[in-house]
């Protein structure tokens, strides 16, 4: 997983809510237990349904966060949608609300998700219509900042926020607390025997 600090990038918005992991990436395009080629599939369905779909505008061609409504994320809980939002490019979620399978499985892929006020993350939506709106996310500070010099606080899990600064994913945090786990080992074994002798 790749480590996330601090990101200045343009915003896509997708003023949607209930924006769920169908939409994000259709059933018939989970071919793969592999992460690799999920985010040309993003939004596939939508696109090919509505050329005005924000995707499909160049000028959002190179955004890293992408704003949304609430309850983004909902409906199954298959992890291909942040490998698909992770795969087009984008490193950032801003929204009202979140999925709560989602926002775990966000976590663990490398994708911060970002709860801000809904008046906040409606400003977005509409600045971000422009195309050339970008924010500047410090997740070390927990602050995205605007253009204008505002800034905002967000709140996030203390464990997620470690392992994203350090890029760690579940099973490096794991090798990275080698030592410990060893030496954990060992002294459940030692234990072990002497409960044995007694």
């Amino acid at each position: 997983m790749d480590k996330f600090s601090q990101l200045s990038a343009r915003c896509m918005p997708l003023a949607l809510n209930d924006v769920d992991t169908d939409l994000i990436i259709p059933a018939q395009f989970l071919t793969s237990v592999s992460r690799d080629g999920y985010g040309e599939n993003l939004f596939k369905i939508a696109r090919e349904q509505d050329p005005k779909f924000p995707s499909n505008d160049p000028k959002y061609k190179d955004a890293q966060v992408l704003v949304a409504a609430h309850n983004f994320g909902c409906g199954s809980s298959r992890e291909h949608a942040v490998w698909a939002i992770v795969g087009a490019g984008f490193r950032v979620v801003i929204a009202k609300s979140f999925a709560d399978i989602f926002y775990n499985n966000s976590g663990k892929n490398g994708l911060l998700l970002i709860t801000l006020a809904p008046e906040i993350v409606d400003e977005l939506l509409e600045s971000a219509k422009s195309g050339d709106y970008t924010v500047s996310v410090d997740l070390a500070a927990q602050t995205v900042s605007l253009p204008d010099g505002r800034s905002f606080e967000f709140e996030y899990d203390p464990f997620r926020k470690h392992c994203m600064l350090e890029g760690l994913d579940d099973i490096d945090y794991i090798a990275s607390s080698k030592d410990e786990v060893d030496a954990f080992r060992k002294n459940q074994e030692a234990n072990r025997y002497f409960s044995t002798c007694d």
